[in-house]
Formats: C-alpha cells, sequence, structure tokens
C-alpha cells in the first residue's frame, strides 16, 4: 500500500500536555496545522485563510459548530483549490472556517507561531491517518 509521510512537530504544552503540529500547503502556500484527532472536521480560521485565499466566498453554514475548548461557534463553508501535505494532494476541498483566535491567543502567551487551522477527522479517517509520536511522523494513504 502506498503512503505519504508527513513529519509531525511535537509541542510541549506547558509540561502537561502535547499538541501535534503539521506543515502542509493552501494553494502552494506554507501552512500550519494542530492535528487534532478528536475534532471530527479539518477547520481553517476565518482570518487567517485570508493569507491563502483572497476574497473566499464564505457561506453560512448551517446550525452552530461546537468549537475548540467546547464554545459555540458561528462557521463559513467555503472552498479551497488546492490543499497538500507533503505529496498528498487533496483539490477543490469543501473547507469549514471558523474564529480559532482562542487557540492562536493561547499559542501567543506560550510563544508558539500560529496555526491556520486544524487537521482534524474527516481527513485523518479518510486518508487512514497513522501517527508514530516515536518516529514524529504522520502517515497518510491516498484515496483509492
Amino acid at each position: 500500500m502506498n503512503y505519504i509521510e508527513v513529519p509531525i512537530n511535537i509541542i510541549n504544552i506547558e509540561g502537561d500536555g502535547f499538541h501535534l503540529i503539521a506543515e502542509g500547503m493552501i494553494n502552494n502556500k506554507p501552512a500550519r496545522f494542530v492535528v487534532d484527532t478528536g475534532a471530527s472536521r479539518t477547520v481553517f480560521d476565518k482570518d487567517r485563510i485570508l493569507n491563502f485565499i483572497d476574497n473566499p466566498e464564505f457561506n453560512e453554514k448551517e446550525g452552530i459548530s461546537a468549537g475548540i475548548g467546547g464554545t459555540d461557534l458561528s462557521s463559513f463553508i467555503f472552498n479551497i483549490e488546492e490543499l497538500s501535505f507533503s505529496d498528498l494532494k487533496i483539490n477543490d476541498y469543501q473547507a469549514v472556517a471558523m474564529d480559532l483566535s482562542n487557540v492562536n491567543n493561547s499559542y501567543a502567551m506560550l510563544n508558539i507561531p500560529p496555526v491556520d487551522g486544524v487537521l482534524g477527522g474527516d481527513l485523518l479517517y479518510k486518508h487512514k491517518a497513522v501517527i508514530s509520536y516515536k518516529l514524529k511522523k504522520m502517515r497518510l494513504t491516498p484515496k483509492q
């Protein structure tokens, strides 16, 4: 079976936990993602996505999304022309944007660079993600 390895950085969060950070690309521009196996969906920061897409067409998503930290946040659907992680390329990805400022504000207090999104269960499941903390790599399988 063919798979792609994506390096991950393991960030120590004040000695009592760890976050996984993966580098990817949004429309051929470097992007940073928190890898969150507990997030049901991959989401992008509504403000930071403007670094990758000029004037995205945001359509409000029906209902309220449960956000990181248990808060309810409005979310918006938009399209990303190309999302990639190493050699895994995903074209015409229907994405969800929401306010991730709480995550990035927390990171700023810890001198951790901001993230552009959260890599969640939809893509992790679809691409059969396997995470190795020992090797600091995430294995993704291209869609068959």
